[in-house]
């Protein structure tokens, strides 16, 4: 329960703040500002998330899990008492660092309260978190912004932070280990890192296609940059074969990395190109999205109930081909106008995830080294934060180059949208090679770290 409802907290305060924040651009005017109230949540929350490790093992679980929670609960506060678009994006810059550094906490402390056999079993449990956050989250915030206030979607929050607390306290230890058992806190790599995502923000308000690849380009340099000083430093954020060319972790964290990456295509455009191209209402074209996380869910749960173990890694690299074969019908629907094309790739999308999602995150948890453990956890889910953010980036600059604009014609429109899932496609054939890779190295004397 605490595990699920730390998830939680991340996965409906998404729902929430994204269906009630508009209204409270209205309120305040800065419509300019709005894209930069997701912007600081998602860096700061990788910055949590790379930060996480340091601060478990200085501090211990319970007292990381409940400074963060009190981070997060101070940005809610500072949100909803908000008198104008500064100050709520103070409290959203507060709610990521906390949720980020609760995430993290939270996959870290998987495999070291649970036994293997139950592991694939808490995947389960959080893949229905996210699909009832998919349901419940815009329902439950659209009802309180239009009936009450915006505000009291924000703060509905706070209730679930104090039971979350109080959770924490009673099923999570104390720590085991004191103060300075690790290195300061590696401030220059960690703005570093968020540089590179703040980067990857702008290249979308970038005024036109090289511009925006400019940005990019800059970033993957202060990324490579900042991955390769941390290889060298004592005290690293990342472990020591993070995307190591022949190490199985290395090649793992790349699947981990491409798979909500390719996903972001669809998560960015589909709901829009439903409603441009074949005339879907917004509950309609929604329902796109809820379908991607019920199959997900449902997967997650069948495959959490296979019970051997060696059964689910082999068919982990099944996932990857699946989300490969999902967006394939994304990209057939679109060129063939047949937009029923568009609900079997949902689920299959959905699918891919719930098959081998789990099980890769266990997978790469069990074949880290004792020290680096905690490491390898936290960094999943900032990892996935940050494929979905470059994803966004990317497929922005495909569909820009190819004339995507508000005012662009039904042609246009779909030469742009084939091309943002045919590339979605590639980067989803790039992951089903990592899996393979990462299956094949990961067999006694194969794996190395270079």
């Amino acid at each position: 329960m605490t595990l699920c409802l730390g998830v939680a907290l991340f996965a409906f305060n998404e729902f929430f703040i994204s269906t009630a924040l508009p209204t409270a651009v209205k309120e305040f005017g800065g419509a300019a500002l709005l894209s930069w109230a997701f912007t600081l949540y998602l860096v700061f929350a990788i910055i949590g998330g790379a930060l996480t490790a340091n601060q478990k093992a200085r501090f211990g679980a319970r007292n990381t899990l409940i400074a963060a929670a009190l981070v997060f609960a101070a940005g809610t506060i500072i949100a909803t008492l908000a008198t104008g678009m500064p100050q709520v994006l103070a409290g959203r810059l507060l709610q990521g660092l906390g949720e980020g550094i609760i995430a993290g906490v939270c996959y870290a402390l998987i495999p070291e309260l649970f036994p293997p056999r139950l592991v694939p079993k808490v995947f389960g449990a959080e893949a229905i978190v996210w699909a009832s956050a998919a349901f419940a989250g815009p329902l439950i915030s659209g009802l309180l912004t239009e009936y009450w206030s915006w505000r009291a979607a924000f703060f509905v929050n706070i209730p679930a932070v104090a039971v979350f607390i109080a959770l924490v306290i009673a099923s999570v230890g104390q720590p085991k280990r004191g103060a300075g058992a690790v290195g300061a806190v590696p401030l220059l790599r960690l703005f570093a890192f968020g540089l590179g995502i703040v980067l990857i923000s702008l290249s979308n308000t970038a005024g036109n296609a090289y511009g925006t690849a400019a940005l990019l380009v800059i970033a993957l340099s202060v990324f490579i940059t900042a991955i390769r000083s941390d290889r060298r430093s004592p005290h690293s954020i990342l472990p020591s074969c993070a995307f190591a060319n022949r190490s199985a972790l290395g090649s793992g964290l790349w699947v981990i990395l491409l798979m909500p990456l390719a996903q972001a295509s669809g998560s960015v455009y589909l709901v829009y190109s439903l409603q441009q191209l074949w005339d879907f209402r917004p509950t309609a074209a929604g329902f796109s999205s809820a379908l991607m996380a019920m199959s997900w869910s449902v997967t997650a749960i069948l495959v959490a109930s296979l019970p051997s173990h060696a059964v689910r890694v082999r068919l982990m690299w099944t996932g990857p081909l699946i989300l490969c074969l999902g967006l394939i019908g994304l990209t057939l629907a679109v060129w063939s106008d047949e937009h029923r094309l568009v609900f079997i790739g949902q689920a299959a999308i959905g699918t891919g995830f719930g098959i081998s999602w789990g099980t890769l995150s266990q997978f790469l948890m069990d074949i880290s080294s004792k020290e680096e453990r905690d490491k390898t956890s936290a960094l999943l889910p900032t990892l996935q934060s940050a494929g979905y953010a470059i994803g966004a980036a990317l497929f922005g600059v495909t569909a820009n180059a190819f004339g995507f604009d508000e005012g662009a014609s039904d042609h246009v429109l779909a030469l742009s949208l084939l091309a943002v899932f045919a590339l979605a496609c590639v980067i989803a054939v790039a992951s089903v090679f990592f899996a393979l890779r990462t299956l094949r190295l990961a067999r006694p004397g194969a794996a190395g770290c270079n």
